[in-house]
């Protein structure tokens, strides 16, 4: 299977001669959404940028079991590769490696995207910068995330059912995701990892009558190899034996270009997006995690990439194509 670096690399070699400073679109973001808005504009002849990093969600070994079209799953790195190879047959689609640290402008003088690396002009703008995890950080933590600590419910766990699992967080929506993995396995147990925890009293209630233990302790370390945790300590010194750990420790969406253009965020820190993905900003477009709270899968980050790149090139046509 080809890397996600060397399809990466062939995408851009394939192009450096030539990158536009001038684009129809840029995409920011090179997961399932950016990725998927960035091949649906060039299959419309437009010109588009995409800036990937190599970071976020889908460079975790994570394995997608539930995205159609792939039994047995596909490896999240595998599927941006595969991304990645598909957009690089394009010759409308430039791939950049570069971190945009500044947006500004509007739909009517264009964006200017900005990096270290230079400044980028498009006219339109996909914002998919996805999510930044709260993980437990412990020594060694990271080859863990996709293996045997988990964020998603929905993503993974089918495949805990009947094991040993221990929800990390301290607020009712770690309390509701331990009431709600006892309908996958009755070994279930919940770390705050906090000093302090949130619980409502209808939470403490119900925790207490699923006998599902809460331990208000803090996570110190962990025994595991491979990828695979055996068993985590905490500072008070219990040891917790566990074969998978879900933590629900919240996320921060990545919206500071959004916030740098004026873009409205919804109460719970996304970007605000239309069924069309539109933004309360002409010509800015967000899909992926970055735009709601729940429903961070694949499936919806690849639908609404491909929603977002058909608005906006709805938006590139001149007024005299456009209907009513």
């Amino acid at each position: 299977m080809t890397t996600p670096h060397t399809a990466a690399h062939a995408a851009r070699t394939a192009h450096a001669h030539r990158i536009p400073q001038e684009t129809d679109a840029a995409v920011v973001g090179g997961g399932p959404a950016g990725l998927s808005a960035a091949i649906c504009l060039a299959r419309y002849n437009r010109r588009v940028l995409l800036f990937d990093t190599g970071r976020g969600r889908s460079t975790h070994h994570q394995i997608n079991r539930n995205y159609l079209g792939f039994p047995g799953g596909i490896a999240t790195v595998d599927l941006r590769s595969v991304g990645l190879k598909q957009l690089a047959d394009y010759p409308e689609a430039t791939v950049v490696h570069h971190t945009v640290t500044h947006v500004d402008g509007d739909a009517r003088t264009g964006f200017t995207l900005h990096s270290q690396g230079g400044s980028w002009r498009a006219r339109t703008l996909v914002i998919a910068t996805g999510t930044l995890d709260h993980f437990p950080h412990f020594e060694g933590w990271e080859p863990y995330v996709g293996r045997s600590m988990f964020w998603c419910i929905a993503c993974d766990g089918y495949e805990n059912r009947g094991k040993r699992i221990l929800v990390v967080g301290h607020t009712d929506a770690a309390a509701g995701e331990a009431l709600q993995m006892r309908s996958l396995s009755p070994h279930v147990q919940l770390l705050t990892n906090s000093h302090h925890e949130d619980f409502s009293p209808l939470f403490r209630e119900r925790l207490a009558a699923a006998r599902i233990p809460v331990l208000h302790d803090q996570l110190r370390q962990a025994e595991g190899a491979d990828g695979q945790l055996h068993a985590v300590t905490t500072r008070g010194g219990l040891r917790i034996a566990l074969d998978s750990l879900f933590s629900i420790q919240g996320a921060t969406p990545e919206t500071r270009l959004a916030e740098q253009l004026g873009v409205e965020l919804a109460a719970t820190g996304y970007i605000a997006v239309d069924v069309e993905q539109k933004t309360s900003v002409p010509g800015v477009y967000a899909a992926g995690d970055v735009t709601s709270l729940h429903s961070h899968q694949v499936s919806a980050a690849v639908h609404e990439g491909s929603q977002a790149a058909s608005a906006a090139n709805y938006f590139l046509y001149p007024e005299s194509l456009k209907a009513g």
